[in-house]
């Protein structure tokens, strides 16, 4: 993923990973689960389970194995797929990987006709299991190729997006093959791999996708190469700061485009120039809605397989727990941050998103998380270093109501991450990491 493949190298791959596969006793309506790192061996056995009309569960490689063992007793896939090298280094973008293949005695062929089971990120809670079928991947391909702006044939990708999860996959993996449109892989996740990665190639219009950390790290590069062949970065996954945008295409000169997304739907609304901030424009096909202040977007099924919440899915709308608003006249969409953020400090109303961004915002704050945990709220910071924390203190001061200020008030040198990139809001976990 880090050089050229053509394609008639790739369908060997594909070929001999078919071969695995069955010998291993994959087959039509069986089930494999994928744990492998960013590689061409992982590509070649994605497409390989697929060519068997298996269902593929996606598991994250840098999973432990106690992890591991959690998923699979969850998913009860008929094979998994790990590599026979060592797990890459924790910055590596792609790796070497040879897949093996090993048939396990408690698994059970698919219960449903879906070709993609993926895990959600579990920053907000425990991760939730997720399908799709090929006619939902199908569609969303689609989605891209109607967007403006969006890679194409003649053009390229630099993808920092991890393979595992709906953008690196649909939007960066898939989309690239079904476009035509060459991907890189940076060799590490730095900003210096990054901008290599960006500087390989001279010919093509080259878009960046990547998560908003991705963008952070790039605006704080100090002194970037010219990148005249750079035409965007386009992120997804969580809210941008206040600021972020203006940094990024001061350092660079090219929008820092926007989308929101779901695991269960892909693609949901684009804001790929940056003109719109902070709202996006529906996907052609996404019907919204907003019931007491939540997003719902119909769908003709649940994405939750053996799972029966209406609080998820009813009646044809998918629940996405998101506050957002919705513009009438343009159909254009706002999120505002989850609705779980709104809490109650004795009987007023806080968003934890208002205080959050506010936070973000101030001078020296790289970033910030806050969550409402045993009746008070706690925020956690990320500032240059140097940073005098009574200035930040006064500046939260000055800006926010009392009831809404953090009673804990942690400073980081930088807060801790999910294994795709988004930061985690788990209140122990920062607090272990506030030490």
């Amino acid at each position: 993923m880090g050089t050229p493949v053509d394609r008639d190298a790739l369908r060997a791959l594909v070929g001999e990973q078919t071969e695995r596969l069955a010998a291993a006793g994959l087959g039509p309506g069986g089930t494999a689960a994928l744990r492998l790192p960013p590689s061409l061996g992982f590509v070649a056995a994605l497409l390989a389970c697929w060519q068997l009309r298996a269902q593929v569960a996606l598991l994250d490689h840098r999973l432990t194995d106690h992890e591991i063992e959690l998923a699979v007793g969850r998913l009860a896939p008929q094979v998994l797929v790990g590599s026979a090298h060592r797990p890459s280094a924790a910055l590596r973008g792609f790796a070497e990987a040879d897949p093996v293949a090993v048939r396990l005695p408690d698994g059970r062929s698919a219960r449903t006709g879906h070709a993609l089971v993926q895990l959600s990120s579990g920053s907000t809670g425990p991760a939730k299991v997720i399908a799709r079928t090929a006619g939902d991947l199908l569609r969303e391909l689609d989605c891209y190729r109607g967007l403006v702006g969006f890679p194409g044939e003649g053009e390229r990708v630099v993808l920092l997006s991890s393979v595992v999860h709906v953008l690196g996959l649909v939007g960066g993996l898939l989309n690239s093959l079904h476009a035509r449109a060459p991907l890189t892989v940076p060799e590490r996740m730095t900003a210096a791999g990054i901008l290599a990665a960006v500087t390989e190639e001279e010919q093509r219009p080259t878009t960046v996708i990547g998560v908003p950390f991705h963008a952070e790290l790039l605006a704080g590069a100090a002194a970037p190469p010219p990148l005249p062949r750079l035409r965007r970065m386009v992120v997804a996954g969580e809210l941008v700061r206040p600021g972020l945008p203006a940094a990024f295409t001061a350092a660079y000169g090219v929008p820092l485009g926007t989308m929101y997304g779901m695991t269960e739907l892909g693609v949901i609304a684009t804001d790929l120039d940056g003109t719109l901030h902070p709202a996006k424009q529906p996907v052609t096909g996404m019907e919204l809605r907003s019931v007491q202040g939540e997003l719902q977007i119909r769908t003709t099924a649940s994405p939750y397989p053996g799972l029966d919440d209406p609080t998820r899915w009813s009646d044809g709308w998918l629940h996405t727990r998101d506050a957002a608003e919705l513009d009438e006249a343009t159909g254009r969409v706002t999120v505002l941050g989850r609705r779980d953020s709104q809490v109650s400090i004795g009987g007023l109303k806080v968003d934890l998103t208002e205080v959050e961004q506010t936070l973000a915002a101030l001078p020296r704050v790289r970033e910030a998380v806050v969550v409402f945990d045993e009746g008070a709220i706690e925020a956690y910071l990320a500032t240059e270093e140097g940073t005098d924390q009574d200035l930040v203190r006064d500046g939260l001061t000055r800006q926010l109501a009392a009831y809404k200020r953090p009673r804990r008030l942690a400073f980081l040198a930088q807060l801790p991450r999910t294994a795709t990139g988004k930061l985690l809001r788990d209140p122990a976990a920062l607090r272990a990491a506030a030490g």
